[in-house]
């Protein structure tokens, strides 16, 4: 991997740039984290593994909207109320439930919204067996999504997130599938913004208070167990930037809906957007080993927009990483390395760069040439 640094044209359009301000969370375990680039502004505990109670449903979430996504389910499904799923979610179990009744048959829509805003975890059994036959066939294919996804911290058991000692996530695991979830399916994403929901003569209001807070708060889950404590999975955009927050491990409802305002709060306004690259100008250089050209210029999708910690100028620095040399043919568009601005040696953000030309394989000579080069300073 090669580092490039970039600085001169950040400081010109940087002022007056300024220093993260000290944040902190009461919180255990808390990510901040850019929505578009997935850079992680503020982090605490990020890694530790914890018990995700009913914020794991954001997984079974992930997996229904992928079989709807595949046509092997569909909205309008109706799934069956088993015995199983009646005592184990029910109204008798003393948990989140949707209410529903004992062999009955719910559309997949109404079970979707009820995980989402009554937390229900009925509704969740309900669509694992109607999915997959059964909770632990379910927990295999959460599994193999999260795999895919990239959640490296992460195993589940179960689809409500019911305390079960082998189950556990991370902050940032639990960061990264929400921005999965909006990315991939915004066609569902308002279900997380409903303020209530109403089944079987019974409204509930979304467990996430902070959706009624008028704080641009749209989603996503909430969490609570005797051990583990309350936590909240959210998000919000403001102006054109999405922020998603974690926070857990705190000890009530109103230190999670107040640390979890906090955090996106900060997050909002302690930054501010540059646009310091222009669509199309180039950041750096890349070097091709062996192609028709040396080299090839690195440019964002469109503008590259960061946001910078207000305060001071003298904080600011860039990199850019990508591993060399590029080997041709590379083509124009190809995502091929990535900006990282830093304050402090801390991370801010990040941006992918991509290739702003095609560069082929060159001739014979050239390739020879390249050889020689990339010999002399030991990369062959």
């Amino acid at each position: 991997m090669k580092l490039l640094y970039v600085i001169a044209a950040l400081f010109a359009f940087a002022a007056p740039a300024t220093a993260q301000a000290d944040f902190d969370t009461q919180a255990k375990f808390a990510v901040l984290m850019d929505y578009e680039s997935g850079t992680v502004i503020f982090q605490k505990d990020a890694d530790v593994e914890l018990e995700p109670a009913s914020m794991a449903k954001l997984m079974t979430l992930a997996v229904v909207f992928n079989e709807i996504r595949a046509g092997r389910v569909s909205l309008k499904d109706e799934f069956f109320v088993s015995e199983h799923a009646w005592r184990t979610g029910g109204a008798s179990s003393g948990g989140s439930t949707m209410f529903a009744e004992l062999n009955s048959k719910i559309p997949v829509e109404d079970l979707i919204r009820s995980v989402i805003i009554q937390s229900g975890n009925d509704a969740a059994i309900v669509l694992a067996e109607g999915i997959a036959g059964s909770e632990g066939s379910f927990a295999a294919m959460m599994n193999e999504l999260a795999k895919q996804i990239g959640l490296t911290n992460s195993h589940f058991t179960n689809p409500t997130g019911l305390p079960d000692p082998d189950m556990h996530s991370s902050a940032r695991d639990l960061a990264n599938l929400a921005r999965y979830l909006i990315s991939e399916f915004p066609e569902y994403y308002h279900y997380f913004s409903e303020s209530s929901m109403e089944w079987n003569g019974i409204k509930q209001a979304n467990r996430n208070s902070l959706v009624e807070m008028g704080i641009g708060v749209d989603g996503l889950k909430t969490g609570h167990t005797e051990e583990a404590g309350y936590g909240s999975v959210t998000s919000t955009a403001q102006g054109d930037r999405r922020l998603i927050a974690v926070v857990h491990g705190l000890g009530s409802m109103r230190e999670r809906t107040e640390e979890g305002r906090k955090l996106l709060t900060w997050g909002a306004r302690a930054f501010e957007r540059f646009t310091p690259y222009a669509d199309g100008a180039v950041v750096a250089y890349a070097d091709v080993y062996g192609g028709e050209n040396s080299s090839v210029g690195l440019v964002g999708k469109g503008e590259i927009a960061l946001y910078l910690p207000r305060g001071s100028r003298d904080c600011l620095s860039a990199t850019v990483d990508y591993q060399s040399p590029l080997i041709p043919p590379v083509m124009a568009g190809d995502e091929v390395g990535k900006l990282n601005v830093f304050c402090k040696d801390q991370l801010v953000q990040s941006a992918p760069l991509y290739a702003a030309s095609t560069v082929r394989q060159g001739d014979l000579v050239r390739r020879a040439t390249d050889a020689l080069k990339q010999l002399a300073l030991g990369w062959l």
